[in-house]
């Protein structure tokens, strides 16, 4: 179980989980949200020259095929698993419906082949929805043959309104070495990351702090 990188090496990593649900799902066919994926974020990570790393479920994938191709093309960025359908590998997990225990291993690897399609290469890596987990949680995703991958730094994104405070949050907490945990997905889940962005890249290089790939982070553990 991986929380962090090296400390003393002055990288962060910056990480997007890409959520999808089937209450999500039925949302978008129903018009209700007009959209599960904010690509201000990626234009602003191109402009900014901003590596990332992209926790995708593979509903989002399947959702959003043509979108996760151009981003899997993107050097900038790379991806790791997020479950196929978001719910909870422990309970309680704000509310989400919990996987039973003998269907999580299953679950990882059912992500994992959607990504193995539409994203060769991508990193071994998973990380629990909600960030909710126990020692068989964990045991059940080892057995996927993934290592699970959590975060130091929460960002606050998640129905965050105001950007100046996920900016502030960030800056605060993040160190070398840390993981900073926001979301790809835009209104209403996550409307204030977009804005928020710009803040964190400039704040984090002005401290001499390099932004890198999840992979380049845990490469010197």
């Amino acid at each position: 179980m991986v929380f962090h990188g090296a400390r003393r090496s002055g990288l962060v990593a910056l990480t997007f989980d890409a959520d999808m649900t089937h209450g999500m799902w039925r949302s978008l066919d129903a018009g209700r949200i007009a959209s599960s994926y904010d690509h201000r974020i990626i234009g602003t990570l191109d402009a900014a020259h901003a590596p990332a790393t992209i926790f995708a479920t593979g509903m989002w994938v399947e959702r959003y095929p043509g979108v996760t191709k151009t981003l899997a093309a993107d050097p900038l960025l790379e991806f790791g698993n997020h479950s196929y359908e978001h719910d909870a590998f422990t309970a309680p997990c704000y509310g989400l419906p919990v996987l039973p225990r003998r269907g999580r291993t299953a679950d990882v690897r059912h992500a994992g082949a959607i990504l193995d399609r539409r994203v060769p290469g991508h990193t071994p890596y998973f990380r629990f929805p909600g960030g909710c987990h126990d020692k068989a949680a964990v045991r059940a995703v080892l057995a996927a043959g993934v290592t699970p991958v959590q975060w130091d730094v929460i960002s606050g994104d998640a129905f965050g309104h105001d950007p100046h405070v996920i900016t502030r949050t960030v800056l605060r907490q993040a160190r070398g070495g840390s993981i900073v945990v926001m979301h790809l997905n835009g209104a209403p889940t996550a409307p204030a990351t977009h804005a928020a962005l710009p803040g964190i890249i400039t704040g984090l290089r002005a401290r001499g702090l390099r932004l890198v790939k999840l992979s380049e982070l845990l490469s010197g553990r």
